[in-house]
């Protein structure tokens, strides 16, 4: 990032709205906050209903754009984002490929009247300044019809809720796995996603009632060789998640992929633990 956009952004906690407030009303010339609203990588470090809200009213109150990144969110948390599922509407939305039925694209959502300077003729008819939006793939006919068909079926049809059904499910499955092999590790989520916590500072929890909402963004640490190690574990026994310990669901797995998934963790801790990665 260029010196000079990076000394133009400030960085405020989104675990903490009196801190993220305090620095709002400390910075008269802030235009913009943009924020996944799930929390960072769809939901790793989780950000709240009420964090959301309260942010809300702040910026609207200063007049500041509340921008939310739901490049990962949009079609995933519901039909409507994450925004609809927590009620809190922003002032501009980005949404990544998804949009376009997987294929290159993307769309920039929101108020008319911050759109309206994009458009050719409603600039030159009150006298706004035309921003440019240059793109490889707007109007790509074969993203368009892709986009159309993907958004009659998330009208028409469920992929969103059924990824967040099996999403819950392997997440079930995968918690009772570290509950029977003694494992204080948690698998959590709130929409389609899995997200693997391997207590690097062994905390007391409870795989199966893992209270992840509650918790401040710096619990969420990570021990790199047990991640890497983990992660080839997962891959030996059949399944792969990102290098984060991090996987999206889609709509067409199954009850046997999440079967799958949970055999294939069992086998995971069974080669960590007999290498003494991880404590019988």
């Amino acid at each position: 990032v260029l010196d000079g956009i990076a000394d133009k952004v400030v960085i405020a906690p989104p675990d903490d709205i009196d801190e993220t407030r305090r620095i709002i009303e400390a910075n008269d010339d802030i235009c913009a906050v943009i924020l996944e609203p799930t929390g960072s990588g769809f939901g790793q470090t989780p950000v709240t209903r009420e964090f959301l809200q309260a942010l809300r009213e702040i910026t609207a109150k200063r007049e500041i754009i509340l921008i939310f990144d739901e490049v990962v969110s949009g079609f995933r948390a519901s039909r409507g984002g994450a925004q609809e599922f927590h009620n809190v509407i922003p002032d501009m939305a980005s949404l990544a490929k998804i949009v376009a039925g997987g294929l290159p694209g993307g769309a920039v959502c929101g108020r008319k009247d911050l759109l309206d300077h994009l458009d050719f003729d409603v600039t030159v008819s009150k006298g706004l300044e035309k921003v440019s939006h240059q793109g490889t793939f707007n109007a790509n006919p074969l993203s368009s019809a892709a986009g159309v068909a993907t958004l009659k079926m998330v009208r028409d049809e469920t992929p969103s809720q059924d990824a967040i059904d099996i999403a819950a499910s392997i997440r079930a499955k995968v918690n009772q796995v570290f509950v029977d092999e003694g494992v204080k590790w948690a698998v959590y989520g709130q929409f389609s996603e899995l997200h693997f916590f391997t207590n690097p500072d062994n905390v007391d929890i409870d795989p199966l009632n893992f209270d992840f909402m509650s918790r401040k963004c710096n619990f969420f640490k990570k021990d790199p060789e047990t991640v890497t190690k983990f992660r080839l574990g997962l891959m030996v026994n059949g399944i792969d998640i990102n290098g984060k310990l991090a996987g999206k669901v889609s709509a067409v797995h199954t009850d046997e992929d999440a079967d799958l998934t949970a055999d294939a963790v069992r086998g995971a801790l069974h080669m960590l633990r007999s290498e003494g990665t991880i404590l019988s």
